[in-house]
């Protein structure tokens, strides 16, 4: 039964976005109803648990996205971070709740876990930030998304902070369709995903702070490993303007930490 849901989360992930694939067969969610995801119900299911496809957002213990100054940071030997992206012919995608790039089929960058390269499968982005720092909300947060052969995710996490114009994210908004659902996935442009990391930070050497956790969206599954950019990128407050036409408020609230340990690998 795990494996088989699985599958079905990691293809969902993969193919939301691409022409022709449907986001998901499961029940309607949105952010108003927040506090009661974990009890939605899909009618079209009668069998229990899988007539309750959310339910781990109620009762799971690893949830995301938390307070980062919950608990004192412990420095730890951890694996090397490096993002190994590059230029890609992505789809823009209105997923219905974020605004999402997708890369191609044939893209091959990903991120570095010590030696292991996860490939990305998509970026989007929150509005405000979801995680925390030390009680404050950045303006937005943005998610590069990457699955391994294996389907174990892991997101990289990037505050986005009010300041000068970011040319790669104005690429993503002058491309994004309005219209739910749909995907710009024939305009041939090419797109870095690497221009959204902070700037001056080593690519080949990243900051972060990493925890367990999960998805911050339906099904909120857990197992995800969280990587979180000490440094943050920024925009302008136009582009935030401009975003929020889109989308504002799709920000899950934080969640209890329950014990869980927020490491970090620099001093």
């Amino acid at each position: 039964m795990k494996t088989k849901m699985l599958a079905n989360l990691v293809a969902s992930i993969m193919l939301a976005g691409y022409a022709g694939f449907a986001v998901s067969a499961s029940p309607h969610w949105s952010y108003d109803e927040e506090s009661d995801w974990g009890a939605i119900e899909d009618t079209a299911q009668t069998a229990v648990p899988l007539n309750y496809p959310y339910a781990e957002c109620g009762i799971g213990k690893h949830q995301s996205p938390v307070d980062l100054a919950d608990v004192k940071i412990v420095d730890s030997k951890l694996n090397k971070l490096a993002a190994r992206y590059g230029v890609d012919t992505p789809s823009f995608f209105n997923t219905g709740h974020a605004i999402q790039v997708n890369v191609s089929k044939n893209f091959t960058g990903g991120l570095k876990v010590g030696k292991e390269l996860l490939p990305l499968v998509q970026l989007h982005f929150h509005e405000p930030s979801e995680h925390v720092f030390k009680g404050k909300k950045f303006p937005a947060e943005l998610h590069f998304v990457h699955i391994s052969k294996d389907g174990r995710i892991a997101v990289l996490g990037v505050a986005i902070d009010i300041g000068r114009e970011n040319a790669a994210f104005q690429t993503i908004l002058d491309n994004m369709p309005h219209n739910y659902g749909e995907a710009n996935s024939t305009s041939g442009i090419k797109f870095n995903p690497a221009k959204l990391l902070p700037s001056g930070a080593n690519t080949d050497n990243l900051k972060y702070l990493t925890l367990a956790g999960s998805l911050t969206t339906p099904p909120c599954s857990e197992g995800v490993q969280w990587y979180i950019l000490t440094k943050s990128i920024t925009i302008s407050a136009a582009q935030l303007a401009q975003m929020k036409t889109f989308y504002s408020g799709n920000a899950r609230s934080t969640q209890n930490l329950n014990e869980r340990s927020i490491l970090s690998n620099h001093h």
